[in-house]
């Protein structure tokens, strides 16, 4: 197996770079897909919060058991991605997400809420095989100390997904395919196909490209990524990550539609989750930015135009009428797309003032990823607090507005735990994979505290606290264990 050549040498991996986001939109695409699948299950198999929130279990437990069937591999045999390489690695994760997909027809067929839920976990170890591949290798086309610059650029494209899968799942789950007669669980039948093509279409492509093999060929057994103390803190805080952002993305839309906040529809509500994952595409493609190592003037440039120019986006794609695409209207396409889109004037007036409180963030955050995670986590925590203490339009612009703080969450802490990993980072990137289990597990906890209390506002204390460990880790759990954390001032 060929060696790696300098991964310093950036300028030669951009086209590599730029091939591999085309993944993280997709996965970010599909994802989202779940805070559609929530509402629609509960009512067309009438369940409670917390069996509805069995599909993110059902999705986010085949990151853990893929991840740790990938790292007991690697412990006893050596590192599956050593011997197979990255691209191998991708194309097996691809084909697993197109079965998974392809089993949602007879899913919708059956009526069985017990078989969708198993075609979500074929889908998510695929997923979770895509997760051990990319991440690890995004973090090595280039130098260390710029990894989590890369790695959020590499999610913004990943929220661009998020934020066109509410849009676009929404419309075709809740409109077009009910208005065709594909009533409850049937809706999602033709989606899901859509999905498996295109996934074996990729699979085909990223077959016969090719790729450079960095830090491919040196195979070790042993679990040499558990020796590292800020490798398993930082297991556990992507743990409470990845299961406090989903618990929000889950409860937006049964969360805005009680009349206690703003009593949306389903499908109005599910445009508001695309404003959610919205603010992860802002907030990372600022991270991206901000934790670069671009002048400074040039810098400060881009992270005042990235921003309003992604806020202008959400602004645009949430007012497509998308409605009259499958209607017999007479109007102009671009007529009723311009008037929803001076309708929604007053809505972005009012997540700009976040926008802004980002970009001010960042500045105190210093191009530090410790920093910048600490300081992030502890806004969302505020928010937080503030939507369980309040009610009405602010409780839902604080949920809402989260995205924009948590979206750096996942770059830095992945980026933190590899540092200094060496030979063991797709092994350290496997565990953090299987961290991913907190979607998994603390969604379904949030749907249990809102069924006994008959509160849905006050379950979000379950994010809260994970938030809260994210803070802790950015502050000092990542510089625990080791003689030269890279981050090393954090406050």
């Amino acid at each position: 197996m060929a060696t790696s050549s300098n991964p310093g040498s950036g300028q030669g991996y951009r086209g590599s770079f730029a091939v591999m986001t085309s993944l993280f939109f997709l996965w970010g695409f599909m994802t989202v897909f779940n805070d559609i699948l929530i509402p629609r299950f509960k009512e067309a198999f009438t369940l409670d919060y917390y069996h509805a929130m069995f599909v993110q279990f059902a999705f986010f437990g085949a990151y853990f058991v893929g991840s740790l069937i990938y790292f007991i591999i690697s412990a006893t045999s050596g590192d599956p991605i050593a011997k197979i390489g990255y691209k191998n690695g991708v194309v097996i994760g691809l084909l697993i997400s197109s079965t998974g997909s392809a089993l949602f027809w007879p899913a919708a067929n059956a009526m069985s809420y017990s078989m969708f839920l198993g075609a979500l976990f074929i889908v998510g170890l695929g997923f979770a095989m895509l997760q051990i591949a990319a991440n690890p290798y995004v973090t090595i086309l280039g130098e260390e100390k710029t990894a989590s610059s890369r790695l959020n650029l590499a999610q913004g494209f990943n929220s661009i997904g998020t934020t066109l899968g509410p849009l676009i799942g929404g419309y075709l789950i809740f409109q077009y395919f009910a208005k065709t007669g594909a009533h409850g669980a049937e809706s999602v039948k033709v989606p899901y196909m859509a999905f498996c093509v295109i996934f074996l279409v990729l699979a085909v492509v990223f077959f016969f490209i090719k790729l450079p093999h960095v830090g491919e060929g040196h195979i070790e057994g042993g679990a040499g990524a558990l020796k590292h103390p800020h490798v398993v803190l930082g297991v556990l805080a992507i743990f409470m990550y990845v299961g406090g952002e989903v618990c929000v993305g889950s409860a937006i839309i049964n969360f805005l539609g009680q009349k206690s906040v703003a009593g949306l529809n389903a499908d109005d509500a599910s445009k508001y989750v695309a404003i959610y994952w919205g603010g992860l595409m802002i907030g990372r493609f600022m991270g991206a930015v901000e934790l670069s190592e671009i002048r400074a003037a040039r810098k400060q440039l881009l992270l005042v135009v990235i921003p309003l120019l992604a806020w202008l986006l959400l602004w645009v794609a949430k007012s497509a009428p998308l409605a009259a695409l499958h209607s017999d209207t007479t109007e102009s396409v671009m007529k009723l797309w311009q008037d929803g889109f001076m309708a929604n004037w007053s809505v972005f007036k009012t997540y700009l003032p976040f926008v802004v409180l980002c970009w001010l963030l960042f500045q105190f955050g210093q191009g530090k990823a410790g920093r910048t995670l600490l300081i992030f986590s502890l806004t969302v925590c505020t928010l937080l607090i503030t939507a369980i203490l309040v009610g009405g339009p602010m409780a839902m612009w604080c949920i809402v507005a989260i995205g924009l703080f948590t979206s750096i969450g996942w770059s830095n802490t992945f980026a933190l735990a590899l540092e200094g990993t060496d030979i063991f980072k797709s092994q350290v990137s496997s565990l953090l994979v299987m961290a991913i289990l907190g979607g998994a597990v603390l969604p379904p906890l949030q749907g249990k505290i809102a069924d006994v209390t008959h509160n849905l506002q006050f379950s979000f204390i379950v994010p809260l606290i994970a938030y809260a460990y994210v803070a802790f880790y950015g502050a000092v759990g990542h510089r625990i264990g080791r003689k030269h954390p890279a981050d090393q001032s954090v406050i």
